[in-house]
């Protein structure tokens, strides 16, 4: 049968069947400037199983890929869907009422969450701590609540050493491309470090906890398939070691610098603090970014390998400038660690913008580690030396840390 969309054949029995979303650039958020791809696979045997869905608006383009193997009339027995959000599961009601698998299994978490969200009548079956044993296919499921959703859980393809991995080690990257190796690796771990620090950092120590029982799981995958991104293949060590040094994040010798500025005053203090803090003897990597040029979550990826965050408001209206508060808001819900901060700003009459960073910061639990600095109106040359001067007690300041 000739169908619009092959599936790609990735080990002796399964199938990647999942679609490519080339033009989706917001996701939880966040910018996902290179798109993003739903992976769902197919298992093939006596008895088929098919893992997780894709996107309610992409299931024409799963469908195809499917009967690209199995024909115009395919058969799945089980439907097993490691986590319920709307990206993985959306095509599920569609999928069961086209395939009438003989049953969906899911973790207890993810049965409530599919009949919440999906309010569709079909029985889902619970994934337990017994392997799933077809003819041929032996499945282990594996709970891991809250990486990052209550109901997530990775499923292991005992005879062809296939993890499915859901979310885990998974990026937003649009490619034809569907291995690690047929990829540039700095681009690997850009949109794989993206992906952690806007999804997955404030579960950095529920991650610590599966890395350190990872030996004990008797898991040694050929292959990890996420679903979202590509499969790895050659660089699966690269991503537990990544992981591994994300999840235990140490402070380290870099500064950025996040901003926005009404009338330009800000934003001169921020070139001036940066100068300053690149130029004191310890040397720190420095990164400038505007909230009026740059995304939140551009931000947050920089602080990954960063040391010390430094915000910068002015004021309006008695209140920080609106970027900066989303910003902080964003930040919060993610809980970083490793990090100590500073605030500055200017303003015409109160000053209250720098002054609510600083609080917001210090309720993030992000320790200061250099003074307030507020500048009334349009900064001087001395008060510029003084901005720069600023920077390089930060700088100083988180060298004495490191």
């Amino acid at each position: 049968m000739e169908t619009a969309y092959k599936a790609l054949q990735i080990s002796p029995h399964v199938y990647w069947v999942g679609a490519i979303d080339w033009n989706l650039r917001s996701f939880h958020g966040y910018r996902t400037a290179r798109g993003s791809t739903y992976n769902a696979y197919l298992i093939t045997g006596a008895q088929n199983v098919l893992i997780d869905t894709v996107k309610a608006p992409f299931f024409g383009e799963m469908r195809s890929r499917i009967e690209s193997v199995l024909g115009e009339n395919p058969k799945i027995d089980v439907v097993i869907s490691n986590h319920a959000e709307m990206d993985h599961s959306g095509a599920l009601p569609q999928t069961c009422e086209w395939l009438h698998p003989r049953r969906v299994l899911a973790t207890k978490q993810g049965i409530t969450a599919l009949k919440a969200q999906l309010h569709w009548e079909q029985t889902v079956d619970l994934a337990g701590s017994e392997p799933l044993r077809l003819d041929g296919i032996t499945l282990r499921f594996v709970p891991t609540p809250m990486l990052h959703w209550p109901d997530s859980m990775l499923s292991y393809f005992e005879e062809d050493r296939v993890l499915f991995s859901n979310d885990a080690f998974g990026m937003h990257l649009a490619s034809v491309e569907r291995f690690d190796d047929e990829l540039p690796p700095e681009l690997l771990k850009e949109e794989a470090g993206r992906y952690y620090a806007n999804i997955l950092w404030l579960q950095s120590g529920l991650i610590q906890k599966l890395l350190a029982t990872w030996p004990t799981l008797n898991i040694e995958p050929a292959l990890v398939a996420p679903d979202h991104g590509p499969i790895w293949r050659s660089q699966f060590s690269q991503i537990l070691q990544y992981y591994s040094q994300w999840s235990d994040k140490k402070p380290q010798n870099k500064v950025v610098i996040a901003y926005d500025s009404m009338w330009g005053s800000t934003e001169k203090l921020a070139h001036a603090i940066a100068d300053g803090a690149r130029n004191a003897p310890s040397h720190p990597t420095v990164q400038l970014m505007s909230l009026a040029k740059n995304d939140r979550s551009d931000v947050i990826a920089a602080l990954l390998d960063a040391g010390a965050l430094v915000v910068g408001s002015p004021t309006l209206n008695n209140q920080m400038y609106p970027t900066v508060a989303a910003f902080l808001t964003y930040l919060q819900g993610l809980k970083p660690k490793g990090l100590v901060g500073a605030a500055f700003g200017s303003y015409g009459w109160s000053g209250e913008g720098a002054k609510q960073v600083e609080a917001q910061l210090n309720a993030i639990r992000i320790p200061s580690c250099a003074p307030l600095l507020n500048l009334r109106y349009v900064p001087t040359a001395s008060g510029l030396c003084e901005a720069a001067q600023w920077g390089a007690t930060i700088a100083e300041a988180l060298n004495a840390g490191l």
